[in-house]
Formats: C-alpha cells, structure tokens, sequence
C-alpha cells in the first residue's frame, strides 16, 4: 500500500482487515490468502499508528517511510501494489511498481497526461501484468441502474447532462491540506463523473473539446493557481453529428456544517427521458441532539462506506466503495490462480478488456483531465477561455487561445 490517508482508511482498511479474517474465495479460483504485507508513506507515523490501532484485525506488516520508501516496498516481496497518493504522485509509483513486475491498482485520477498512461500500457503489457483505476461511483446502485437502463434501450441517445460534486472546506484546509497547492477539485473528483459519462453512454461517438472555468481567493490567493471551485464542460460528437454537452461543477469550499458531508447529484437528459439522481435524497435522514451535522450528518450515504451492526450481532463494514476494491483482487487473483498456467495469457486479456477499470480504457478521462489542467494553467496565467479541441488536424489535444491562431499542442498522438 502506497499512502496511508483518508482514501486507505475510508476503503482499503475495511477491505484489508476483511480479507485477513475471511481470505477471498471464488469458485473459479478458490481460496486465495490476502495480506496487507508492506506501506510505503512519507513520514511512517501514519502507519505505526494504524499498526497500534489494528491490533489482532490485521497481520504485521512491513512500514517504510522517506524518498526510498517505495523501492524498499517493491523488495520487501509484494505482488500488487495499491497507490493512494495525491494525484500529481501517482505516476511514478505506477511506473516503477509496473517495472518491478507487479499487479497495480491506482486511484482516480490514474494519471495527470496521455504521454504518462502510454508509459503505464506499454509496462503492463511488457510485465503481463493488470494495471487499473479505481472508480468506485460506477458500482453506486443508482449509478449502475442508470447504465442498465441505457444499455437495455430504455433511455436513449443522451443528450445533454449536468453532474456536480461539492466538498467541505475542512478537505482542502484540513484533510488534504499539504497538496492542494497549485491544485484544483475538478481533477480531484470530477474524474468520478468524466468517467461515468464516458463509461456509461458510450462507445458510438468521440470526445470532441473541452471548456474550463473556475474561481479562486479562499483556499488561496485570488491571482494564484490553487482553485476553490472549477466549472468544466466536455462535449462528445456522435457519427450522425449531433454533440452532447457535460457540464460538471466541483468545489472544495462548501460550509462545513453543511447537512451532507459530500453534496452530490446528476441529471442526464435523454431523447426520450431525463434522469435525475441526487445522494441526499436517497430516503435517509437524521437529527441527533448535540452530534448532526457534525459529528454525523443529517442526510449520510450509507451506500459508498458504511458500519453496521448485523442482525446475526457482528459489526461490518461494507458498501461500493470497497466493493471496487475487492473487485480488483478478485481479478488479480482470477489471472494467477483461476486455471493452468499456461492459459494466464488468456485470462489477463480477458480482465484488461474490462473497460469500467483498465487504464487502456482511461483514454478519455485523462484526455479531460490533462486539458483541464492546461486551461486553468493559462487561466491563471491571465489568459481565460482557452478551449482544447480532442483529435483535430493539429494533433490528439490542442489548446487554443482566444485571440491566437496557432494552437498549443499538448499530446501529438490520437487521444
């Protein structure tokens, strides 16, 4: 495990602490034994506090800390490796994980540019190894519904749609503090909603551009490159040339006693229907004197991570956010230990042709992704309104600036 913070004790822990009790069984590949072997954080106090903590639920594990945390992770003997460092970090544990020949899960975003997801096939591939990303928002019931009805014809030929995702001030100045500089939400989490659009109703059409806009002055200077909140649009063109325009509003600033911890909804308009889904209104909410909406909020989501108490008396702790996590062990073990060894070729193309997590697959997020990150650079450099045009005459991204005629090529390729 790479990065011990909110994400790992959110949905690696819960996962971790399971599969040491129970192992991980299936019947195609049996009884396969999963241990949190070896961390590899920046200070290490993280991980002795979570080995004090976890004491009899997990087994020892090795702790390496500094610059050479992560080499001395990839010799302690792992097999895969989980990457959970803030974004602009998650290329180069990928990299020298994948050389080291090793199984790689990473958090959204995978990677910041195309040229750095290039990299990451091509070793996936060389060392027939899964290299693949965490969505967790594609296994959200509400979300999963909505792919079902699109695949099944019942809501057909998206038209437009709207997606928004507002966090609390105590993430960019508590929680994630020490990496937001120079950063921005829409990276953080719009990728959630990038990916489900692009996962979700396609293949029969192509990114076509992509539009920014945003606002800055609380998390830090109003003339700096750290950005409270980030307005961005995607627009897909379709073979009969009608386009779809996506329009997904992200912060990082909302209040913090705000009655939701994470305020959260889409809406996906249709030819023949809309869609709306919003996370606070799913049928819970709760008022405890003196503990809402702080300790606990009013309207909580039960669904992504949650603990309960069974009715047969034991206390778990389940939900899709460490549902994805498992998935992708059951896949790593489904390609070691799923059959004879000599049809382990077969069985890893059969899992890298799963689009919802294979970073081959993470074209188009990361195409987003990397021109968002190019016009809020320009943005703050003075110079707004620069759109990105996906696959054009001057090459895979091109970011044009109002007023100039030659665009910036930011990835020669076809994105």
């Amino acid at each position: 495990m790479v990065g011990l913070g909110m994400i790992f004790d959110d949905t690696y822990r819960p996962f971790f602490e399971r599969a040491h009790c129970e192992g991980l069984y299936r019947r195609d590949f049996g009884l396969v034994d999963i241990e949190l072997a070896a961390v590899a954080t920046k200070t290490g106090s993280r991980a002795e506090r979570y080995r004090q903590q976890s004491a009899g639920r997990i087994a020892p594990f090795a702790s390496f800390a500094g610059n050479d945390a992560l080499s001395q992770l990839l010799r302690h003997g792992v097999d895969a490796v989980c990457i959970a460092t803030p974004d602009d970090r998650h290329f180069e544990a990928a990299r020298l994980a994948l050389e080291a020949g090793k199984h790689v899960l990473i958090e959204k975003p995978s990677v910041l540019k195309l040229q750095e997801l290039d990299v990451l096939e091509v070793l996936a591939r060389k060392h027939n190894v899964l290299a693949k990303v965490v969505y967790h928002k594609l296994a959200d019931p509400d979300h999963k519904k909505l792919r079902t009805h699109v695949a099944d014809g019942v809501l057909k030929h998206v038209n437009n749609g709207y997606c928004s995702l507002l966090e609390p001030k105590e993430i960019s100045g508590s929680q994630f503090a020490e990496w937001i500089q120079g950063r921005n939400p829409g990276t953080y989490v719009a990728v959630h909603y990038i990916k489900l659009i692009d996962f979700t109703f396609g293949p029969n059409w192509k990114l076509a551009r992509i539009a920014a806009t945003g606002q800055r002055g609380l998390v830090g200077p109003v003339s700096g490159s750290t950005w409270d909140s980030v307005q961005l649009q995607m627009v897909y063109a379709y073979e009969d040339g009608r386009e779809a325009a996506f329009d997904i509003h992200t912060s990082w600033v909302t209040p913090d006693n705000f009655p939701g911890y994470v305020e959260q909804e889409v809406q996906f308009r249709f030819d023949n229907g809309v869609w709306n889904a919003h996370q606070r209104k799913r049928g819970v909410e709760m008022t405890v004197e003196g503990r809402t909406p702080h300790e606990l909020k009013n309207t909580p989501n039960h669904h992504y991570n949650g603990m309960f108490l069974e009715p047969w008396g034991e206390r778990s702790q389940r939900g899709y956010g460490i549902e994805i996590i498992q998935k992708f062990f059951e896949e790593v073990a489904y390609v070691d230990y799923g059959g004879a060894k000599e049809g382990r070729a077969q069985r890893l193309e059969e899992m890298r042709r799963l689009a919802y997590n294979d970073v081959s697959a993470d074209r188009n997020t990361v195409a987003v992704v990397q021109a968002l990150e190019a016009i809020l650079q320009e943005h703050a450099a003075g110079r707004p309104g620069c759109i990105v045009e996906v696959n054009g005459k001057e090459g895979g991204l091109a970011l044009r600036r109002p007023g100039q005629q030659n665009p910036i090529v930011l990835y020669e390729g076809s994105a």
